[in-house]
């Protein structure tokens, strides 16, 4: 019999990787409310239109689409309102200073389940991809299964 609530969730971003350089990574807590954690816990969230900002030293998440859980009852969470995100304040000074200076931008690039049970989010600090950049990305993508192809 599956489970239906699983602890080993590794929800990832691929288009994140496609669109932007990634400089940094940082592992953020994530403020949840009731029925969010249950959602999670069955895999149901969608990171692609996800982005973080500061507002007055905190971090928030916008456009992660976590649904509603189907057992939820009129206290249900809304889809995809805006989240805080736990760090440390040193991280998020530091991460002030990047954004503002270099025109960088966060973005989330995988929600996981720690061993203790909480839900984690990795955000990376990105550099928006120029079109030939993306393009390079496409020709090394190719011809590394090309070169699978020919040894299997």
């Amino acid at each position: 019999m599956k489970q239906r609530f699983s602890n080993d969730i590794n929800i990832r971003n691929r288009q994140a990787g496609f669109q932007y350089e990634l400089l940094d990574k940082y592992i953020a807590g994530i403020v949840l409310t009731g029925t969010e954690i249950k959602s999670i816990r069955e895999g149901k969230v969608n990171l692609q239109d996800g982005y973080c900002y500061l507002n007055n030293g905190e971090v928030f998440v916008k456009g992660i689409n976590i649904t509603p859980y189907a057992q939820g009852t009129h206290y249900n969470h809304e889809a995809t309102r805006e989240r805080k995100l736990l760090m440390k304040r040193s991280e998020i000074r530091k991460l002030e200073g990047k954004v503002e200076e270099k025109g960088l931008t966060l973005v989330p690039i995988r929600l996981f389940i720690n061993d203790r049970g909480l839900a984690k989010l990795e955000i990376a600090l990105g550099k928006g991809k120029k079109l030939y950049d993306k393009r390079e990305t496409i020709k090394d993508r190719d011809a590394k299964r090309e070169l699978n192809r020919i040894r299997v």
